[in-house]
């Protein structure tokens, strides 16, 4: 009912299926055809030739004059109907590089206004041949990631998508104005270039024996892989998909979806991926490490930081924990040595009030049941 079809200026119908795309179900109009017959029934009609015309015509009509929209007015359009565009980019592979144009996102460029992605394109770097994003749940979060650390510290703008949408919006879009998307939770990021990479092979080397340890000994269950990042400037690790495993933020969306059962033979496979351990070569806590496994590779100290190290890491990436349980243990654990409480101490045992027998319960309410029984009525005054 939202497009009414008029042939020469005769109303036929406004109950044609389809006449728009659902991410256009907000646009109303008014469509009058020359060429379509009149006497015809109405399903004759929706399966006629020029329908198709009509159709393909209307959704290009309507993304030119979306496009039109000015910059101030464009702005509470798409507070109001965004997830429409990026729907839009998803499902409609024909007009995906019309709509592209369309979308607008958070950035490290501005805080408060958003940005297109020709506006970042325009913006980029030489030599950059990615557009980086990361994706989370809420702005503060992406911005505390540790996958943008170094990026931001190197002038680099990264895209924040945080509305649920957002990931697979850009997964549906292959490149942008020749560029293609680099999700920086992923790997296959490279920052420095040629230029740095003698730099991590040397860094690399040095740390063999650190990442070699993590991968066969300290953690062989729950990692693919330990390599040096380049990509984290003040944390000590963080956790990386591969190229086409889910990052932290889709694995928490995949999670809570309604319709999810528990057992879900796709949802398992991606969720039980093992993934990359990266490590900032410039930490304190990884050189102690280092340090720790070169001495004495059988440390219980080395392996407790490792695991707590990964954990961390796990939780900074955006991923849940499987045993937190576990991991509270091991935090309770630091602190006692921190704050000098031994290991051993117990938890002092609650005191409990001693419990009053049956048989005393039952003989107090007997004697006071007795009491009343004795007890005088009041006097009654006597009038003289």
């Amino acid at each position: 009912d939202r497009i009414k079809m008029y042939v020469r200026r005769v109303f036929i119908t406004d109950d044609f299926d389809d006449m728009m795309p659902k991410y256009l179900s907000f646009v109303r109009g008014i469509v009058d055809s020359d060429d379509l017959p009149l006497n015809v029934s109405r399903e004759t009609l929706q399966q006629h030739k020029l329908l198709k015309v009509i159709k393909k015509k209307l959704v290009r009509k309507a993304l030119d004059m979306i496009k039109k929209i000015g910059d101030d007015e464009y702005e509470k359009f798409w507070k109001e109907y965004s997830t429409n565009i990026k729907l839009g980019v998803i499902e409609d592979h024909a007009n995906r590089t019309r709509l592209s144009k369309l979308l607008r996102f958070r950035s490290s460029n501005d805080d408060e206004k958003m940005t297109g992605l020709a506006d970042y394109v325009s913006r980029m770097k030489d030599k950059q041949e990615h557009v980086f994003f990361m994706a989370a749940g809420s702005l503060k979060e992406v911005k505390s990631s540790p996958f943008v650390e170094r990026l931001l510290k190197k002038g680099y703008e990264v895209l924040y998508l945080i509305e649920p949408i957002d990931e697979y919006t850009i997964q549906a879009l292959p490149e942008f104005d020749g560029k293609k998307f680099q999700n920086v939770a992923k790997e296959g990021l490279d920052i420095d270039g040629e230029s740095g990479k003698e730099k991590m092979e040397a860094l690399t080397k040095e740390f063999e024996p650190l990442t070699g340890w993590l991968k066969d000994k300290a953690l062989t269950d729950l990692i693919d892989k330990a390599t040096v990042s380049s990509r984290l400037t003040t944390s000590p690790c963080a956790l990386v998909a591969s190229s086409y495993g889910w990052s932290g933020n889709m694995e928490r969306i995949m999670k809570s979806q309604a319709y999810a059962k528990t057992g879900d033979a796709n949802n398992d496979f991606y969720a039980s991926q093992k993934k990359t351990l990266e490590l900032n070569p410039r930490h304190p806590l990884v050189k102690e490490l280092r340090s720790r496994v070169e001495a004495d590779e059988g440390d219980t100290a080395a392996n407790e930081l490792a695991m707590v190290l990964f954990e961390t890491a796990t939780l900074r990436s955006g991923y849940g924990l499987k045993d937190t349980a576990a991991f509270a243990e091991r935090v309770e654990k630091m602190m006692r040595r921190s704050m000098g409480v031994s290991l051993e101490e117990k938890i002092e045992e609650e005191e409990e009030e001693e419990a009053i027998d049956d048989e005393d319960t039952e003989e107090v309410s007997d004697d006071a049941e007795g009491d009343d029984d004795t007890k005088s009525p009041p006097p009654v005054p006597i009038d003289e």
